[in-house]
């Protein structure tokens, strides 16, 4: 993959990025996604943030290869303390749910002139959607989407009323699975929890079959399955 080839995933992750511009990409990985998004528009600024040193000088590289070092800074540090009060908006992709929610809570500070939070996780999206609400953002928009064989899940949040697309009765299961994702229901959401379903069929088996099952959990899995038996 190139600045030129985003991956379906980066690409719409782009997509929701709104004008002015001012973004910060936090795990940057070569720093592609600011660099696709600078080429298109002029106009746009970016900070490529990246804790590492690899991906850092890897990043620097791709954006002097490019010439575009006059809209893209790229910093390395932890987290969003590489933000400024440029930034209005953030991308977070390509990480676990819960790393991305630390990263939110460690620099929940440096949010106060960011307007959208853009987040991509690999696993566990409930814990984003849980500090989302804690937090006071609106999930305005999801996208599940497959690439290469894997689903992805990208939610875009917006400072607004938390829980504007939850219904209270059905929350633990919109915050699993999502709100929005739920109305949809589209080829790579049923893949997914296709897969989903029949892995925690197994488990359930499983851990009835140990010497001191664990009933609480049992139960927990079973209500699961009886909810994606139900949207599937």
């Amino acid at each position: 993959m190139n600045a030129d080839q985003l991956s379906k995933r980066l690409e719409t992750v782009a997509d929701f990025l709104q004008k002015p511009i001012r973004f910060a990409d936090i795990g940057s990985d070569h720093a592609y996604l600011p660099c696709f998004v600078c080429q298109n528009d002029p106009e746009a600024f970016a900070i490529a943030g990246e804790l590492n040193k690899g991906p850092y000088l890897s990043a620097l590289e791709e954006v002097k290869k490019r010439q575009l070092n006059h809209q893209i800074e790229v910093i390395q540090g932890n987290g969003l303390e590489v933000i400024d009060n440029r930034i209005n908006q953030i991308v977070i992709a390509g990480m676990g749910g819960p790393l991305i929610t630390e990263i939110l809570d460690e620099g929940k500070d440096k949010l106060t002139h960011v307007s959208k939070i853009i987040t991509q996780p690999n696993i566990d999206a409930r814990s984003i959607r849980k500090w989302l609400i804690d937090h006071e953002y609106n999930l305005v928009n999801e996208v599940i989407l497959e690439e290469g064989g894997h689903v992805y899940e990208i939610l875009v949040a917006e400072k607004g009323e938390p829980k504007k697309n939850y219904e209270e009765k059905l929350l633990e299961r919109q915050l699993w699975l999502g709100p929005h994702l739920l109305k949809e229901k589209n080829s790579a959401f049923y893949k997914k929890w296709e897969e989903e379903k029949e892995k925690k069929h197994q488990i359930v088996e499983q851990m009835k079959r140990a010497s001191e099952p664990d009933f609480e959990k049992i139960k927990q899995f079973k209500k699961e399955i009886s909810w994606l038996e139900e949207v599937l």
